[in-house]
């Protein structure tokens, strides 16, 4: 390895791992704060989305704490991969049974077929962010 390779390996990490925990800030903020509109407001966003307001519940729960878990996760100096990892594939199974979700068992109202696939897709894209800057970070 030369000398060049370890000095931008030195100055890129630290930028990466900086960069990588924003995104899992950021993810952990939108999940969280998602989990606690579901749950303090399941009943008129069941209605406005076309969701149950039991599931509504449900994923509130299990949004905020996976938001707390990953915002947890976004304060170490260098998160864990295998945990980094379980978020990009946590996000990734979201994203796709938020679609299924919406096509199989919602019946969701015109707001919920906007609203469905927006958030999967922002999940989606926090998933693609938190893969590649964690590709980007040496070994």
């Amino acid at each position: 390895m030369s000398a060049h390779t370890v000095t931008t390996a030195r100055r890129t990490a630290p930028a990466s791992w900086t960069a990588l925990r924003r995104f899992l800030a950021l993810d952990a903020v939108v999940s969280g704060g998602n989990g606690l509109a579901y749950l303090a407001f399941s009943g008129p966003l069941g209605d406005l989305l076309g969701v149950g307001r039991s599931t509504l519940l449900e994923l509130g729960a299990v949004l905020t704490v996976f938001g707390l878990a990953v915002g947890l996760l976004a304060t170490r100096p260098q998160p864990s991969r295998t945990a980094v990892r379980a978020v990009v594939d946590i996000n990734l199974g979201w994203t796709l049974l938020s679609v299924v979700a919406m096509e199989l068992w919602f019946e969701p109202t015109t707001a919920g077929y906007v609203w469905i696939p927006l958030q999967a897709g922002t999940v989606a894209l926090f998933a693609v962010l938190q893969f590649t800057t964690l590709r980007r970070i040496p070994a």
